[in-house]
């Protein structure tokens, strides 16, 4: 199984970035959490972090026919992208969005999530522990699946 792990705008400044709502470990600690879990589990994982919306869709376009599911956190562009929406449409990868703070009781214009209607599930508000989570789910629904 190989997954994508995507990850939008400002989700680099971890740590740094207001610590109240995301925390004090980096984007480093996270990236090795998540591939410490892959690894002792036997799944392939690529991560791909950009500040750039066109990057996000030039990567989820490349992940066609190359990964099996995709894991992505599109950060603010949850909220504004259809673009996103369209590239995760297009390619048709499994994908489940990730979410580190409870985005569902924060600010009004953060209430609506375009990607989101393109995944197979959405966890948000257990910080780190979320892409853990949906690693699992997408382990899981990829194997039923075949």
């Amino acid at each position: 199984m190989k997954l994508l792990v995507i990850n939008g705008p400002n989700i680099n400044m971890l740590g740094i970035r207001e610590p109240g709502i995301y925390g004090k470990e980096t984007y480093s600690s996270l990236v090795s959490m998540i591939s410490d879990y892959c690894e002792s589990n036997g799944i392939d994982v690529e991560f791909f972090q950009s500040n750039h919306e066109g990057a996000i869709v030039d990567k989820i376009q490349e992940a066609y026919g190359v990964f099996d599911g995709i894991v992505i956190n599109p950060a603010a562009y949850t909220h504004t992208s259809v673009a996103i929406l369209d590239a995760l449409k297009a390619v048709s990868i499994p994908a489940v969005e990730v979410h580190i703070s409870a985005v569902n009781e924060r600010e009004d214009f953060r209430q609506i999530s375009y990607a989101g209607k393109a995944c197979v599930k959405t966890y948000m508000g257990l910080g780190f522990d979320g892409y853990i989570e949906a690693v699992k789910f997408l382990e899981n629904y990829l194997t039923q699946k075949k």
